[in-house]
Formats: C-alpha cells, sequence, structure tokens
C-alpha cells in the first residue's frame, strides 16, 4: 500500500471538525513517542524558542553529567546517542541558530569529559566533523550572528 502524498492529507484535513481534528492528533500522538514529543514542540515551546533551547541545553549538561567514562568504547556510545537525540530537538525547531547554539553547546560539553575525547580517533573525528558541520551553518546566518557565533566557536 502507497503512502498518500502530504497534499492529500492537508486537504482532507480542512474538511475535518474540531473534535475530529483532536481525535486525529490524539492517535497520531499515540503511536510512536517521537510524534508525541513533537506536538508538545509545537503546542508548548515552539512559541518561546529561547526557552526551548535552554531546556535542551539543560538537559544535554545533565546527560553528559550521566555519561560512563571507564572507557572509550562507552563514552562513543553515549555520545553517539546523545547527539541522535540532539538532532531530533533540531529537526522540531528547525530554526538556524537553534541549531548552531545546540551545536556549540554539545562541542562545549564533549571537550570537558575526562578522559579527553580528542585522544581517542573516533570521538576526535566525530567533534571534527561536528565543527565543520558548525562552521557551514554560521556561514548561513545573519552577520551579527555570524560574529557573536565564530567567537564562541573560536573558543573550540
Amino acid at each position: 500500500m502507497k503512502s498518500p502524498k502530504l497534499v492529500e492529507i492537508k486537504k482532507a484535513l480542512h474538511y475535518c471538525t474540531r473534535e475530529e481534528l483532536i481525535e486525529i492528533t490524539t492517535k497520531l500522538a499515540k503511536h510512536k513517542v517521537e510524534n508525541k514529543e513533537l506536538l508538545h514542540y509545537l503546542l508548548f515551546d515552539a512559541s518561546n524558542e529561547d526557552e526551548f533551547v535552554q531546556q535542551v541545553k539543560q538537559h544535554l549538561s545533565n546527560e553528559f553529567e550521566d555519561i560512563n567514562t571507564k572507557n572509550y568504547y562507552w563514552m562513543r556510545k553515549s555520545i553517539r546517542k546523545l547527539l541522535k537525540e540532539m538532532k531530533k530537538y533540531i529537526r522540531f525547531s528547525k530554526n538556524k541558530s537553534t541549531e548552531i547554539e545546540l551545536h556549540l553547546h554539545f562541542l562545549a560539553q564533549m571537550l570537558q569529559l575526562r578522559p579527553n575525547v580528542l585522544k581517542d580517533n573516533r570521538l576526535r573525528n566525530l567533534y571534527e566533523r561536528n565543527l565543520l558541520f558548525v562552521d557551514k551553518k554560521i556561514s548561513g546566518v545573519h552577520e551579527d550572528l555570524q560574529y557573536d557565533y565564530q567567537s564562541i566557536r573560536e573558543e573550540l
């Protein structure tokens, strides 16, 4: 069975009543945790992006404190998991400045880990790839923001 196009779904939603829309979104939220998180973001956090960024930064900081640092294998697994989670929040927002801020915070948290992540080749490569990604994203924002982000990036 082929999945319908988004345009078709939008047209069908225009003909739904308010109660039907509430029922549809509730069913959608029940099926996947990520759908529920996206719905929560759209309803509560989308209007205040700065607060959302601060919440995600705090969550990442807490998770970085709980990383198992006994060996590099567990550090890599945990860091990749956190990166995946951070990218999910970035997908919710679709805001370039949010993306840059979260990546810079993530990289700063990575550098604070002990033992040093730069001593492991795979973690160093992950770190450097993310730095290059941030450089690319910084060049795409407004000049004033570029200066601010570039100064933070140079510290890393």
